[in-house]
């Protein structure tokens, strides 16, 4: 039998593929959740693995167990639900990750955190290296996010330094795949959605902003190879694609792929809702050599679509 491995958000969008292929690797897995953004459904297919145990838990109370590897990713990271509990958001991203940490202290397991390249803001700096200090509203409505994400990096660099915890921080760009929320507002699971029903595919500001976007198989594997690093690797690390692409050519991708008749209609664009989003690579293809973003935007974007077209009852729209 491989280790015991606690993943916190594990029944959500990222955490149930990570979850999947920690079982598939062999590991045994406790799968910890509260729902609030997370779904039964994502893991409904593993619940019959005699070596995946699932727990309602909140991770802003303490947890116990015995483990070897905790993956910390609970928290809600689209600003539709984040931005609904501000409070709670900031408490799941400190209170979490000070419980977390104070788990794998105990127990000596290596402990993994999902931050975020909202750490960054709205970049001065493009590409954005880890070394970059970011550009972030500590006031604004995405703070509770930002800044909880930022100050969870501090407790575990804290952690390592005075407790000798061992730590890995990925700084995680746009991941998209199977299995997101159809209502979660981000703009992959937004146009694809519009597309599929006809409607105006809304984008937000003039849609010159870019972002990198990462299939989610692609962000499994970088996760599980960081986690394999030495204790020398700590992070934090860039995780995402190098491709940069405009908000707007993504909805045109999605209208193509799709055979949609949806229209591109234009909003207001978000208050501090960044301009420019794509990781410096240097220190990844450093850290990971054997890794790099395999799943082009097609191959990937044609996967979710599928995955939404089963979900919503549609066949095409040709």
């Amino acid at each position: 039998m491989g280790k015991r491995v606690l993943v916190t958000g594990g029944a959500g969008f990222i955490g149930s593929h990570l979850c999947e292929r920690l079982l598939e690797m062999g590991n045994e897995v406790i799968c910890l959740d509260n729902y609030f953004t997370g779904s039964k459904s994502n893991i409904v297919h593993l619940l019959s693995n005699p070596y995946f145990e699932v727990v309602r838990h909140d991770v802003t109370v303490p947890y116990y167990a015995e483990v070897d590897e905790i993956y910390n990713l609970a928290c809600p990271a689209s600003p539709i639900y984040y931005q609904q509990n501000p409070i709670k958001t900031v408490k799941t991203s400190v209170m979490g990750a000070i419980n977390m940490l104070g788990l794998a202290k105990r127990v000596k397991a290596k402990i993994l955190q999902a931050s975020t390249s909202e750490v960054y803001g709205d970049p001065e700096v493009h590409p954005q290296p880890e070394s970059y200090w970011g550009n972030v509203n500590p006031i604004g409505p995405r703070a509770c996010y930002d800044e909880g994400k930022r100050c969870a990096e501090t407790l575990f660099v804290n952690y390592h330094y005075q407790n000798g915890v061992r730590i890995k921080i990925a700084r995680i760009f746009n991941s998209y795949g199977p299995r997101m929320s159809m209502n979660d507002g981000r703009v992959v699971s937004n146009f694809i959605v519009q597309a599929l029903k006809n409607q105006d595919i809304t984008i937000s500001g003039d849609g010159s902003q870019t972002r990198s976007f990462m299939y989610i198989d692609d962000l499994v594997d970088a996760l599980i190879q960081l986690m394999a690093t030495g204790d020398e690797v700590t992070g934090p690390v860039n995780i995402g694609c190098p491709e940069e692409f405009t908000i707007i050519d993504l909805a045109r991708k999605v209208v193509e792929l799709t055979g949609s008749k949806s229209k591109l209609v234009f909003t207001k664009l978000p208050t501090d809702d960044p301009k420019q989003r794509k990781p410096d690579m240097n220190l990844v293809n450093n850290t990971l050599p054997d890794w790099k973003p395999r799943i082009g935007i097609t191959e990937g974007l044609t996967s979710t679509i599928e995955y939404f077209k089963k979900h919503l009852g549609v066949k095409n729209n040709y």
